[in-house]
């Protein structure tokens, strides 16, 4: 079952969805003021952008690299065939933290509802933990994005790399006989450049970047 990320839900949206969405956005102001953090105006026309992610376990390949990161300072070694993300101790530990003050390396990236929910185009420090909000979390995309290009940096990993690209996707399919640096992680990197333009789309738009 696929992940997508959307960001400009209100852009071209249908009645009913565009209605649903500004209710969404009414939650979300409603958490950042009790925050006392400032809050934004969803844009209605201008680009928009949406796209799959590599499922729900894509996404925790990924967290399993900034988990090792901000524990060990390194990269893990790639995932076996056999192995599962969500089975890695990095982790399993990194999930069970709870975001506090000051927040962590990759707290935006990892503690965040894999399925739903938002990350909007202000910058804040710990992710914020609401029960009224779509996936009981909402993130930064501002930060999100700081995050993903030190994930990127220590993967090797060139940012303006397509993720749709022939070169992506030839690793994925597994055409590299010897891969090296970023090649050797390959889910992790599309699922990486892939969030990336995501978190840079709201960033730049200051539209709400969203799982669904």
């Amino acid at each position: 079952m696929g992940l997508d990320v959307m960001v400009g839900a209100l852009v071209g949206a249908e009645d009913d969805v565009a209605e649903w969405f500004r209710a969404e956005c009414v939650t979300i102001r409603a958490v950042l003021e009790r925050e006392g953090l400032p809050t934004w105006q969803e844009p209605e026309a201008g680009p928009r952008f949406s796209d799959r992610v590599w499922g729900y376990s894509g996404l925790h390949t990924l967290r399993r690299v900034a988990a090792h990161l901000a524990a060990k300072g390194q990269l893990p070694e790639p995932l076996a065939e056999d192995e599962r993300a969500t089975d890695d101790r990095e982790l399993e530990e990194a999930y069970y933290d709870i975001p506090d003050d000051p927040a962590g390396p990759f707290d935006h990236l990892i503690h965040h509802s894999d399925c739903e929910g938002y990350y909007v185009p202000v910058d804040f420090g710990p992710v914020l933990i609401d029960e009224e909000l779509s996936g009981g979390m909402l993130g930064s995309s501002v930060r999100l994005l700081a995050e993903l290009k030190v994930v990127a940096a220590a993967l090797g990993l060139p940012e303006e790399l397509d993720p749709h690209s022939d070169e992506v996707t030839a690793v994925l399919d597994g055409e590299d006989p010897a891969p090296e640096g970023w090649r050797r992680y390959g889910t992790e990197s599309f699922i990486c450049l892939l969030l990336m333009r995501a978190a840079r789309h709201s960033v730049e738009t200051g539209a709400v970047m969203a799982f669904c």
